[in-house]
């Protein structure tokens, strides 16, 4: 984690929390020439704009006091999306039962990405039922293998 997503990070966590929003993540990424500060917040039945609006207007003033970024930046401010990420044990955790995409940073069974439902997580495992054509199968992934995770939208 850099030292800018780790400053906005300890900056939006209580603003997001006294909104009775959950801090999902903050990414501090540049793409052409500008440099994008995108936080993600969310709640039990999803955030909507207004609440987006107020954790941004917020959380610009209290970046503008503290200044932890000396680049230019764009602030960004919005729900994680249907494909939310996995971050904490908490978020695996809540995906049980969940579609959910994990990729991996070495191969399991020849295979580093994996898609299917998330049967169970216990801190060290994640269990995934997936199918292989028309056969369900289940795999076991070391939490410690995981690179990225997010839930995954099933049409």
């Amino acid at each position: 984690m850099s030292k800018a997503v780790e400053s906005v990070t300890e900056l939006a966590k209580p603003i997001a929390e006294e909104l009775g929003l959950e801090l999902v993540d903050v990414e501090y990424v540049k793409e052409g020439k500008d440099w994008f500060l995108r936080v993600y917040a969310d709640k039990e039945n999803g955030i909507n704009i207004d609440e987006c609006v107020e954790l941004s207007e917020k959380l610009s003033l209290k970046l503008d006091e503290v200044d932890p970024i000396s680049d230019n930046y764009f602030l960004e401010v919005s729900s994680p999306g249907a494909e939310r990420p996995l971050k904490k044990l908490a978020d695996f955790e809540k995906a049980i039962g969940k579609n959910v995409h994990v990729k991996t940073y070495e191969p399991i069974n020849g295979e580093k990405e994996f898609e299917g439902i998330m049967l169970h997580f216990d801190g060290k495992e994640i269990t995934l039922q997936i199918r292989i054509k028309t056969a369900k199968k289940e795999i076991i992934i070391p939490y410690e293998k995981v690179a990225k995770a997010r839930l995954a939208v099933t049409f």
